[in-house]
């Protein structure tokens, strides 16, 4: 057995907002009590976190119960963007089990803690195993972070454990993030827990950023400059993709076309899911250099994106039809939405897009998410941060056959 439930609640009290939204999740879980919470609060309510987690858990007698600030909220019955809000999702399970887990200071020391969280899970992993994680955005060096998970995971010879989550984030009014694991508050840290246990789950990644150029061969770099590709000057070939308009102003075209990085540089067809966006950070024409967030390396593989709204949606349906094919003959028991803070009405021009199709394609699943600083999802069972996407994963029940 394994029921789940969310709830969202816009009210203005902290407390009040905590009782309304665990009571939805409750009920429409048919239970009274949970095993297992995760919970999102925008920057509104952060003087009252702590209050909030011992609502939590006084409300659901839940013994692991996570979350992170956020810039917003979202559930199957909508988004919360620029107001208050909190979401929780409950589940209880004879089947599926939490262990949650806080890893402080995070501030130059990903590795380390990367590291320390898998050392944590060791004696908890089983044969199903899927890590959730939320870390503070401003301090999260990805690639050491990730690399500390590898090293442990190898050293250790423990079995594969798929990691997915968010950047934890705010509303630009406190410039500091806050990780949220049993009643502890902390900030410059990573909360999160791993799922264990009888169950199964799917990940899918949908790209506001969408291909608009063929893909170039890095012929000569340096760090994150790129001063050539396929033989020709980086801002040139850059010129050849993009509109006049955007080509007059280079810093609204940075806030529009981006590169495209395919985890294998050695394909030479770019599949949608199977790229990571940059941003670009600068550009010098007099010199024919682009800038890039990102370290590049010559003979690897690039494309341009462009951020659109139209393409968002499109690639959105995509990766909702994807996921229908996976769980065809079976119905998820929930999902996790990590959707980035440059989605939502900023992309589309109205509120509720995402989680409009989300409820189209899933119906009564229940869903809980949160807009991101940064998303995290495997490409070719490889953690990856991605940016300006959309990361889905379902969980449910194992079928006995």
């Amino acid at each position: 057995m394994l029921a789940a439930g969310v709830g969202l609640s816009k009210q203005q009290d902290t407390e009040l907002a905590t009782r309304e939204a665990v009571h939805t999740a409750l009920t429409r879980a048919g239970s009274d009590t949970a095993d297992f919470v995760v919970v999102f609060a925008t920057a509104h309510h952060s003087a009252a976190y702590g209050r909030l987690l011992r609502t939590v858990r006084e409300t659901t007698q839940a013994n692991h119960v996570v979350g992170c600030s956020a810039g917003g909220v979202l559930t199957s019955d909508g988004e919360v963007e620029r107001s208050p809000g909190v979401a929780v999702l409950t589940v209880r399970s004879d089947t599926l089990s939490a262990q949650r887990f806080f890893a402080p200071q995070l501030q130059g020391r990903s590795h380390a803690v990367g590291q320390e969280i898998v050392s944590s899970m060791k004696p908890h992993l089983g044969q199903e195993n899927l890590a959730v994680v939320f870390p503070d955005t401003y301090h999260f060096d990805s690639n050491a972070f990730f690399q500390g998970i590898v090293q442990e995971i190898v050293q250790e010879g423990l079995p594969d454990v798929p990691f997915v989550g968010g950047g934890a984030s705010e509303d630009g009014s406190m410039g500091e993030t806050f990780q949220l694991c049993g009643e502890t508050v902390g900030n410059d840290a990573v909360s999160g827990a791993l799922l264990t246990g009888h169950f199964t789950h799917t990940i899918s990644v949908t790209q506001a950023c969408q291909p608009i150029s063929p893909i170039y061969t890095v012929t000569k770099a340096h760090e994150n400059i790129l001063l050539e590709l396929d033989g020709k000057p980086a801002f040139e070939v850059f010129c050849d993709q993009v509109s006049a308009p955007l080509r007059e102003d280079l810093q609204r075209a940075a806030a529009y076309i981006f590169v495209g990085l395919p985890v294998d540089p050695e394909r030479q067809h770019i599949a949608p899911g199977e790229y990571i966006v940059r941003n670009i950070t600068g550009f010098d024409p007099e010199r024919g250099i682009v800038a890039v967030a990102a370290e590049i390396v010559e003979g690897q593989k690039l494309i341009f994106t462009l951020r659109d709204g139209n393409g968002a949606r499109t690639d959105l349906k995509r990766a909702l039809e994807e996921q229908a094919q996976n769980w065809h003959a079976s119905s998820p028991a929930f999902g996790l939405y990590f959707n980035c803070v440059g989605r939502g009405s900023g992309l589309y021009g109205i509120p509720d897009i995402d989680t409009s199709y989300l409820s189209q394609y899933l119906e009564s699943v229940p869903i809980i998410g949160f807009f991101t600083g940064c998303e995290i999802a495997p490409i070719q069972h490889q953690a990856w941060v991605h940016q300006y996407s959309g990361v889905l994963v379902l969980v449910g029940e194992k079928s006995l056959a």
